[in-house]
């Protein structure tokens, strides 16, 4: 089967490196000249366990090509961004879909498939692709077949999961459907779940948006157990061991280009529907100032100004930084006038270690859950003015006996009293 997969990021690279090597004819498609001649090259730009390695597989087997225009195929893979609109409920945009669109149009024939693997708001298939379909001359269903089929993966796992998770088909019509999960039985391995286009979109939507209102509830009892002085924590974890309760990790805030965007797609199709959703993202969005103000409190006691911050990605053991609270406090805390570090093995523009960036800090700020800062060595708190750790991941485990070490457990207890925001 020959495929074109256009959009080459966190997404749309894996799937299309994982389509050619399963023998498939790949053709990656990105904007970027410099970009698809460094994968061309055996180079790729995101971190990613096995995803150089299955390049090189790929491309030895003369079987993916990146170029930036796409070329005809028997099936169409449409994985480019969807941000947020600057409109009051943060919508959708669909530009990026529409000009993929645009570009394969030309190329289309009789009985290709095309399969928007972008996240989109409800109703997108149906009022904005099948129309531009329907535009060109095609009858859907007959002539072109259409597709929603999401991705569910995580980061630092991907390869694996596009082949093992379950996957969702929707299609406009129940040929449609039929046809896109021909296509995913290249390599699929998981159940293929069949559903309306509708129902992929809004399926998607759904589990972030259950996990940020989640996350959110956690951050709301830090607050919460902060004020009262109370170990948020152990909270947490006595109430888990109830069978029917899940809670989650409270943390610095919410991002990534999924639950931090994902939520407002639904929030814009039906705002007097969703208060729920709404409030859960506004607590969410308030994390990044809280974080700040307990900084400050934190450094009025300190003869030093130096902050340093551990982690710029939105998750750990990744270098993604799109939306990462991690960034807005950054910026934040630069603002106040404190003196910023950072640190993080994982950011390829990042070049202090961690000696270098913790030299004479009053305080190390852990924004992201890396496994390297599982354990934070003597030999970069010996460097500090005052050895002082706000862990707001709780995923430092082990530090040196002189470093006082605070989370949302025991912030209440630190050597100031941590404001409310």
């Amino acid at each position: 089967m020959k495929i074109t997969v256009v959009g080459l990021g966190y997404i749309g690279l894996p799937t299309a490196i994982l389509f050619a090597k399963y023998g498939n004819t790949v053709a990656g498609v990105d904007l970027s000249p410099v970009m698809t001649a460094n994968l061309n090259a055996g180079r790729i730009h995101i971190e990613e366990p096995g995803l150089t390695e299955d390049l090189q597989e790929a491309l030895a087997l003369g079987k993916f090509h990146a170029s930036t225009t796409p070329v005809s195929a028997d099936a169409y893979i449409i994985a480019v961004p969807t941000p947020n609109k600057d409109d009051q409920h943060k919508s959708c945009d669909t530009t990026y879909v529409a000009s993929a669109l645009t570009n394969i149009i030309p190329l289309l024939k009789k009985n290709d498939t095309i399969i928007i693997e972008s996240t989109i708001a409800p109703r997108t298939m149906a009022d904005v692709v099948q129309p531009m379909i329907e535009k060109a001359g095609f009858t859907v269903g007959e002539d072109i077949y259409l597709a929603h089929c999401p991705e569910r993966v995580l980061p630092g796992n991907i390869m694996h999961e596009l082949v093992h998770n379950p996957r969702i088909i929707g299609g406009i019509t129940e040929k449609c459907t039929e046809k896109a999960a021909a296509v995913y039985g290249e390599f699929v391995e998981g159940e293929i779940i069949k559903a309306q286009a509708g129902e992929a979109e809004l399926s998607k939507l759904m589990e972030n948006t259950y996990r940020d209102v989640n996350i959110a509830l956690a951050n709301e009892l830090a607050k919460i157990s902060n004020h009262l002085g109370i170990d948020a924590l152990r909270v947490i974890e006595m109430a888990n061991k109830h069978p029917r309760v899940n809670l989650h990790q409270p943390g610095p805030g919410v991002g990534g280009h999924c639950l931090a965007v994902d939520p407002y797609f639904v929030i814009a199709a039906a705002p007097e529907q969703s208060p729920l959703m709404q409030t859960a993202r506004e607590v969410n969005n308030s994390m990044p100032e809280y974080v700040v103000s307990q900084v400050k409190a934190l450094m009025e006691e300190r003869d030093g100004n130096r902050v340093t911050i551990f982690g710029l990605t939105y998750k750990g053991n990744i270098d993604d930084i799109r939306e990462s609270p991690a960034m807005e406090i950054r910026d934040m805390l630069v603002e106040t006038g404190l003196d910023v570090k950072t640190f993080d093995p994982h950011v390829a523009s990042e070049v202090l270690t961690g000696e270098e960036a913790c030299a004479d800090s009053s305080l190390i700020v852990v924004l992201s859950d890396h496994s390297e800062f599982r354990e934070i060595p003597a030999t970069y708190t010996d460097q500090m003015r005052d050895p002082i750790i706000f862990d707001t991941k709780n995923t430092v485990k082990s530090v040196a006996s002189d470093v006082t070490y605070l989370n949302y457990g025991n912030l209440h207890q630190a050597p100031k009293v941590a404001v409310t925001a």
